[in-house]
């Protein structure tokens, strides 16, 4: 690990990064350019103090898991965060394994849609930022580790992870989630993420191994998504998608027809989980 620089490197692009780049307000009291250091940990969803000492070249040996976050709080590319890493002392992660860096310019697009249910999705189904309305419309879907991280894996191992879907719209959801799952795989290969969670699927799912037998292939992903929402009761979706082909990932966008129930259902929402609109 070198400190010194690393220290060195997330100060330099700290400073260059500006309110507006993040979604933040810029403040009529701040004197000088770049983002604080709270702002940054808050962005990386780690403490002030933990950030700080790393700045100030202090404090434990940062992981994996932490720099993957700074990289993603400072909208670093693929390559500034494989420099960070190096300077962390940890090996470049593969990017055909890892696909949970976001890229800055999606990240940007993300942070202008903080009033609309949206949320950035890997290859394989794993939700790696949401809006605030997408978590009270989905649940928080960030917060699952191993094999669950996938929705893949989830749909077909988890009985409540379709609970907030109509029932006589599963099959097609399976279908489809298989059908992507395939598609990964394809492209992955065998020791890849997506082999991991496919030879799990296979074993634990006996739908999901009877669709893998038929080389699904992926649909029209974009038609309309009709959720049971515990709060609000029935809402019919249009999922509009992002696609960023380098890194395998998509920005999806969830909305309703102006004017429609589900669009003041969406509105209601939005009001009583405290999302701005």
């Amino acid at each position: 690990m070198q400190r010194e620089r690393l220290a060195e490197f997330l100060r330099t692009r700290r400073e260059a990064l500006q309110p507006e780049d993040v979604g933040l307000p810029r403040g009529q009291r701040r004197r000088t350019g770049g983002l604080r250091r709270e702002e940054v940990a808050a962005l990386s969803g780690m403490s002030t103090d933990y950030y700080s000492r790393i700045e100030q070249q202090r404090g434990p040996h940062p992981s994996e898991q932490m720099l993957a976050a700074i990289a993603r709080g400072l909208r670093l590319s693929l390559e500034e965060r494989d420099h960070l890493f190096r300077l962390g002392g940890h090996a470049v992660p593969r990017r055909v394994l890892r696909a949970d860096h976001i890229n800055p310019g999606m990240m940007r697009v993300l942070d202008g849609l903080d009033g609309a249910a949206a949320q950035v999705v890997s290859h394989l189904g794993e939700t790696l930022k949401q809006t605030g309305l997408a978590v009270a419309l989905l649940g928080d879907e960030t917060a699952y580790t191993g094999l669950a991280r996938s929705l893949h894996y989830r749909w077909f191992t988890d009985p409540a992870t379709r609970e907030l879907y109509e029932p006589e719209d599963h099959p097609v959801h399976s279908r489809q989630l298989a059908a992507d799952l395939h598609r990964a795989y394809t492209r992955d290969g065998r020791r890849s993420r997506a082999d991991a969670i496919v030879g799990a699927l296979l074993t634990a799912s006996p739908e999901f191994a009877d669709l893998w037998r038929g080389h699904p292939v992926p649909g029209p992903y974009c038609v309309a998504k009709r959720l049971r929402h515990p709060q609000v009761g029935p809402i019919e979706l249009q999922c509009q998608i992002l696609l960023d082909p380098d890194q395998s990932q998509s920005l999806l966008v969830y909305t309703a027809t102006p004017g429609s129930e589900s669009h003041e259902k969406l509105r209601l929402l939005s009001v009583t989980a405290g999302v701005p609109v």
